[in-house]
């Protein structure tokens, strides 16, 4: 104790005991965090972001899985022969997109387009690499692929939500 009655601060903390005070003194607005991270601020509006990424994941399930014919599916991963099935699934992707995004929001009808560009160029990628290593249903990269493929265009949705969110 020092002479005013106030305990004496030791001048050297090890890094464990100025993170444990530092979070103490922070714990009272930090409740809701498990981890205690520092709060962050978001300038994103939420209720527009989760609705943009509700609509573009439902564009994206009608489109991907219930508008992909088998043609489009086999045809756009193909060696050769693969422009057209590619181009005519990533048109349902432009023709869903588009629409869904001038009734929500006209201001916005050019973000449809770079949807059609990015997912255009994911299937290709994927194509050319299951064309290339000859990746089918029983080769080990399969689903790995089809799982990377498929969180890109969620990535890509995130992505494109937080811009029209944000604008």
């Amino acid at each position: 104790m020092s002479h005013t009655g106030r305990p004496v601060r030791r001048l050297t903390r090890n890094c464990a005991e100025r993170l444990y005070v530092y979070f103490r003194r922070h714990r009272q607005s930090q409740r809701a965090s498990v981890l205690l991270l520092p709060t962050m601020s978001s300038t994103v509006p939420v209720g527009a972001l989760v609705g943009w990424m509700l609509l573009l994941t439902a564009k994206h399930i009608v489109a991907d899985f219930f508008l992909q014919n088998s043609w489009m599916a086999i045809g756009k991963d193909q060696r050769k022969g693969w422009a057209l099935p590619l181009l005519a699934h990533c048109l349902v992707h432009l023709a869903v997109a588009l629409p869904l995004i001038l009734i929500v929001a006209p201001r916005f009808w050019f973000v449809a387009f770079i949807d059609f560009a990015i997912h255009i160029t994911i299937d290709r990628a994927k194509g050319f690499v299951t064309s290339h290593f000859g990746v089918n249903q029983e080769h080990p990269w399969f689903w790995s692929l089809i799982g990377v493929d498929q969180a890109l265009h969620h990535l890509t949705g995130f992505g494109l939500s937080i811009f029209m969110a944000q604008n």
